[in-house]
């Protein structure tokens, strides 16, 4: 083999080595290509993934606050009505309280309404000798209807006639004036006692009314309560 068949084959050998490389490159530039994409792609990915939790965790909270301030101000509502119902509720009481003021003013009406509170207290105490206090400005009513009262319950109960003791020196305070509206008063009624004290029953007018209105203030609420629904 002479030097010019030793240069061709050596050329050969050059190119060859040359081709490899640079296919070798390709390769590398391929797949390093791919590997930038793949790895952008992951990239992206996790991005819009990191977009998308965050917005939806801002939508929960806008969500609760939505919900917290719906809550508050339903309850704002509720108290409101709640508020409106305590206040009409009152101002019917304070309505039927001054109409009691009348009462003692129709006198054969109310002498008799007096008898029949005091034998309803004899009945509930059932004692046979009891202290009754009245107004100052009842105590003529009282004296005149005392006996008939005593008579009709021991009629009523089946025992002799108890013994009344009229107190005349403490008196229920009297109705109330123009000038002195905040200061104790008393419609009228009587309240009687067992004689040792331990026993008493208020059977007022203002007791009564009391008493009436504990009993009907849930049928008064559900009244209510079925207009502002309605």
């Amino acid at each position: 083999m002479n030097d010019a068949d030793v240069s061709r084959q050596i050329q050969q050998m050059v190119r060859f080595i040359r081709q490899e490389a640079e296919e070798k490159a390709n390769e590398i530039s391929v797949s390093a290509e791919e590997e930038f994409n793949i790895e952008k792609l992951q990239l992206v990915e996790a991005e819009k993934r990191k977009i998308r939790q965050e917005y939806e965790r801002k939508e929960k909270q806008v969500e609760v606050r939505r919900k917290i301030e719906y809550s508050m101000q339903l309850n704002a509502s509720r108290i409101k009505v709640l508020q409106a119902q305590d206040d009409l509720v009152n101002s019917m009481k304070d309505t039927a309280a001054k109409e009691l003021l009348d009462v003692a003013g129709h006198h054969h009406a109310y002498k008799n309404l007096l008898k029949d509170l005091i034998v309803q207290g004899l009945v509930r105490l059932k004692e046979p000798a009891v202290l009754l206090r009245c107004r100052e400005e009842d105590l003529e009513l009282v004296d005149a209807i005392l006996d008939t009262a005593k008579d009709e319950y021991a009629e009523k109960a089946g025992v002799h006639s108890p013994e009344i003791i009229v107190d005349n020196d403490v008196y229920l305070p009297s109705a109330p004036s123009h000038d002195h509206t905040h200061e104790k008063f008393c419609s009228g009624g009587v309240v009687l006692a067992s004689r040792d004290g331990k026993i008493v029953y208020e059977n007022t007018l203002d007791a009564r009314l009391d008493v009436v209105f504990r009993k009907k203030l849930p049928e008064i609420r559900k009244l209510l309560y079925s207009q502002v629904v309605a």
